[in-house]
């Protein structure tokens, strides 16, 4: 697939073709003696890519093209609202609320979800305004791409498609457990034990049922978009109804005793909850990569980002509370622990409620992920740091089948396999890492424009950028290995605050948003990557071995594929443009001429 290529009676009929061309199309790959001439070329085209920073207008306009056809605006706010409603409500609160309370944070699992629901709600902020500037389908990839550059734009890229495939296996898995439940099983009895051929624990509990859910919410997801939407729209309803369901019955049964130990492990157990209980928010992200299908992005998305987010985080608070009151912490099941409460607290007749409403809330966040993780690795391929494949919308359904499939295939693959406990860490870490360089994004947006902030202030915001960045480290850091120090914080936390003031007064701000802006700036965005990293700093040693061997993965698919060909089509587009002014310039040159002929004409 070239760009802007649009021929062949294959395409117009099945809508995606897939050829040699759709895959592997760009200079460097058109024979081995290019591929070689690229591979030494790695260093020079690497710092290129590094330096290299998208425009607005590219994204908006030559990315999109690169999709054959356009994506259905049809959404609106209220689309936008019960999206995020329905991608963020699931797994997270249904299952790990069990997990981490009895194992981490006890009752104060409620405060632990203030922490991560303050974290996320700072993201939110950060995604609004980057979304109602730049709506299109990539999401942080494009607003990475557009401020951070091309190579931190890939990383976060594999970062965001591992949070979807991740996420998306987690809740599947997730409603197996409840499912279970909702016919008085327990969740191991749907799954095969395949311990006898030598696969590790943690990956030995094969999930059928889990692939199977996906297959359905694949389905759903490639017919259609507002489809989606109204499926969504009607199973979020009916979510809502359970959860003020379960609030209502379970304070019934409350018992303030519960409560008496409300933070066995202290502080650390509450963040170390937290940074897992961060899954529980992953989902939000998922509709800012629906701008691009939203009819009026600078009205319909801060009112369906920030007004979801409020309405999750006061629910999962007064969940989190219910479920500690109707039940000793060390009591709560981790599967399905709100059903296993009611049929404790004698109303048995209540889980299978529970669980139902579970399997709805799971099966949207699913649908909701299913859509929005399409729609990241659309705008990836329009780059062709993926194959460009990837990147084509179907003519009938203007929804991005290819990338559905793949995806879900992927997710489908992860779930069957592995355990929830390792897939949760492992998303919170990705997600994190995600959300943090968005936040540096929004301060780079703000504070740097090429051609008009000077060398002076430019060198300002990256001492500001490193010294927040590096205190929020070295913070995250201490309290990781320090138990009971404080002499570590009374050194980084000064000095994030001083970075802080330091770009809030010595730097001036380059631009303003021209529709919807963050608060705050620049203190909203450092206290988010603050927060973010130093919830990192409690997930567990193991997930970050697991990511840092993802990311050397990611690392070398760039070095001999991606970084290859964004190049290539990075200087196709760039020659692109200038034979298209060249054109336009002897256009002029000829108009020129004949108004001259004219007017001597005239003359004579």
């Amino acid at each position: 697939m070239g760009v802007g290529d649009d021929s062949g009676e294959g395409v117009r009929k099945r809508g995606c073709s897939c050829a040699k061309k759709d895959f592997l199309p760009e200079e460097s790959f058109k024979s081995f003696s290019n591929y070689a001439q690229a591979l030494k070329e790695i260093p020079a085209r690497f710092m290129d890519r590094v330096v290299t920073r998208s425009l607005d207008s590219t994204e908006l306009t030559e990315m999109k093209a690169r999709s054959r056809h356009e994506m259905t605006k049809s959404l609106t706010w209220w689309d936008l609202m019960w999206f995020g409603i329905g991608a963020v409500i699931g797994a997270g609160i249904f299952v790990l609320t069990g997990l981490e309370a009895r194992d981490h944070a006890g009752p104060a699992v409620v405060l632990s979800y203030v922490v991560s629901g303050i974290s996320a709600m700072l993201s939110v902020f950060c995604y609004t305004e980057f979304a109602v500037e730049i709506p299109v389908a990539g999401g942080s990839f494009a607003y990475l791409r557009v401020e951070l550059g091309d190579f931190m734009a890939f990383i976060a890229a594999g970062n965001i498609l591992l949070e979807y495939v991740i996420g998306g296996a987690a809740v599947a898995r997730s409603w197996t457990s409840y499912f279970a439940t909702l016919c008085n099983k327990e969740p191991e009895d749907f799954r095969i034990h395949a311990h006898s051929i030598g696969i590790s624990e943690s990956y030995s509990h094969l999930d059928p049922i889990a692939v199977v859910v996906i297959a359905i919410v694949c389905v759903i997801a490639v017919l259609s978009t507002k489809g989606s939407s109204r499926i969504n729209y009607v199973a979020s309803i009916i979510h809502v109804l359970v959860i003020l369901f379960i609030i209502i019955a379970g304070l019934t049964k409350a018992d303030a005793k519960n409560l008496s130990d409300f933070s066995p492990h202290g502080a650390r157990g509450v963040f170390k909850a937290s940074a897992v209980l961060f899954f529980a928010y992953v989902g939000f992200d998922a509709v800012s990569t629906m701008a691009e299908e939203t009819k009026n992005p600078a009205k319909d998305i801060p009112i369906g980002l920030v007004g979801s987010m409020v309405i999750t985080t006061a629910a999962y608070c007064l969940l989190a509370l219910t479920l500690c009151l109707m039940q000793p912490y060390k009591d709560i099941d981790v599967d399905a622990p709100f059903s296993v409460a009611f049929a404790a607290a004698g109303m048995g007749w209540a889980k299978y409620v529970v669980a139902a409403g579970a399997l709805k809330g799971m099966t949207t966040v699913l649908l909701v992920g299913a859509v929005g993780q399409a729609r990241y690795l659309t705008h990836i391929a329009r780059t062709h740091m993926m194959p460009p494949w990837l990147a084509q919308v179907h003519a009938t359904t203007g929804t991005p089948v290819n990338a559905t499939i793949v995806m879900l295939c992927a997710t489908a693959v992860v779930a069957f396999f592995t355990k929830l406990d390792i897939l949760a860490n492992l998303l919170s870490i990705s997600t994190l890492f995600i959300f943090t360089l968005v936040a540096l994004a929004l301060l780079v947006r703000r504070y740097y424009a090429t051609g008009e902030t000077t060398a002076s202030n430019r060198n300002k915001l990256i001492a500001c950028l490193v010294a927040i960045v590096a205190s929020s480290t070295a913070t995250a850091s201490y309290w990781a290995v320090s138990t009971d120090g404080w002499i570590g914080y009374c050194i980084a936390v000064p000095i994030w605050l001083l970075a802080t003031v330091a770009l809030n007064f010595s730097v001036p701000q380059a631009r303003s948003p021209k529709l919807w802006g963050v608060p705050l700036v620049p203190w909203l965005p450092s206290l988010s990557i603050a927060i973010n990293i130093f919830l990192l700093g409690s997930i567990d040693a193991a997930s970050f071995g697991r990511f840092g061997v993802w990311t050397a993965f990611l690392l070398i698919y760039y070095i001999f594929f991606g970084l290859h060909a964004s190049y290539d089509t990075a200087k196709e587009s760039q020659t692109q443009k200038l034979k298209a002014q060249e054109a336009g310039k002897v256009k002029k040159l000829e108009e020129g001429g004949d108004e001259e002929v004219a007017s001597s004409m005239a003359a004579a």
